[in-house]
């Protein structure tokens, strides 16, 4: 039944009602709420009668049952009521701890095969990581990077920091910028600087960073630096979730990344450090742990920054991931973030620390 049958029709009040009623009918008081509005509910009619020291209706006038309140939404459903939900990842972990190990097993077999198998892996990741940051400033800012010279472009630069160290990465750069320049004249000039911007930045972003890894695999000790590299990153990123999943509370950038915290951080800088000495240890030739301290406290800054970078840019863009590419963890792009920016940081203290050969 609709609870408005439960209401008794409102009577109206003034000279009109005087002249409709007759000698034995009383008008039901009117009486104001606390905003000064006119109601006339049952506890305003007890009220009135009370006051008159009458009866609010006719003695042959059954009185009505008053509408029965609404329960709390909570007591609608005692039955259902369950206890609070234990904190939970945003991701689906099976799915990303399967990938992660997939993508691992890739990567330390083509490490220990030959060399130039894993800077094929790195021409992959970069090319896949393009085409999804391309597709991505087309499909929410209409910007056309173009991506055939930046494809090209890029693989090349990962072949020439191989190759021929920083200085081809370098030559090999300029070469790529000025291919877009020449690629976007062949469509019309409008939007041509907002595309070919977006295309020199997607070149330095991608590709040129990537190039440092390829670099590190120059040395003699080059499969144990990429190591060194990818796994002082992933335990940076798992110290962060730890602890900041367990003690998180202070924000660290609310506007850009809500998600990460001062306690994560400490928590990435604390795992990346130990795990820097270690390395350096027993992993890299030459290598002392304190230095590996400091290279662990350095991955940690650069591996937070570059995740807070890639943020900005996926909120900017008004996107959650790059891609749908890798299962729990989103795109290529999305695994990048946090190792593009600390490759050259990787590769520079490495070669202050030991060098180069």
């Amino acid at each position: 039944m609709n609870d408005s049958s439960w209401q008794p029709e409102p009577v109206p009040a003034g000279p009109a009602y005087d002249a409709q009623v007759g000698p034995h009918t009383r008008p039901m008081p009117i009486v104001p709420d606390a905003a000064g509005r006119d109601f006339d509910d049952r506890e305003a009619r007890d009220r009135g009668a009370a006051s008159d020291g009458g009866s609010l209706f006719r003695a042959d006038t059954p009185p009505q049952e008053p509408m029965p309140s609404p329960p709390p939404p909570h007591a609608e459903h005692p039955q259902d009521s369950s206890p609070p939900q234990k904190k939970r990842a945003g991701r689906d972990l099976r799915a990303a701890i399967g990938v992660g190990v997939g993508l691992g097993a890739v990567i330390f077999a083509s490490l220990l095969i030959v060399k130039a198998v894993f800077v094929g892996v790195v021409v992959v990741a970069v090319v896949v990581g393009l085409w999804e940051l391309t597709s991505r400033l087309q499909e929410k800012k209409g910007i056309k990077a173009p991506l055939v010279p930046l494809a090209v472009g890029g693989a090349a630069m990962v072949i020439a920091g191989y190759v021929r160290g920083a200085e081809g990465a370098w030559v090999a750069m300029a070469l790529t910028v000025l291919a877009v320049l020449v690629w976007r004249m062949t469509e019309p000039p409008e939007d041509y600087l907002k595309d070919v911007t977006a295309g020199a930045f997607a070149a330095f972003y991608v590709p040129f960073l990537a190039t440092f890894v390829a670099m590190l695999l120059t040395a003699d000790d080059g499969p144990q630096r990429v190591i060194t590299f990818l796994l002082l990153t992933v335990v940076s990123d798992t110290g962060a979730y730890a602890v900041g999943w367990r003690f998180g509370k202070t924000k660290l950038a609310p506007r850009i990344s809500p998600g990460k915290t001062r306690e994560g951080l400490f928590g990435a800088v604390a795992f990346a450090m130990v795990a820097g000495a270690l390395c350096m240890e027993f992993l890299i030739d030459g290598g002392a742990w304190w230095q590996g301290l400091l290279l662990g406290l350095a991955v940690a800054v650069s591996a937070t920054l570059g995740d807070l970078g890639e943020s900005m840019i996926k909120r900017d863009l008004g996107i959650k991931d790059m891609g749908t590419l890798l299962p729990g963890h989103g795109g290529i792009m999305d695994r990048l973030d946090s190792l593009l920016p600390t490759a050259p940081v990787v590769w520079l203290l490495l070669a202050a620390f030991v060098g180069t050969g």
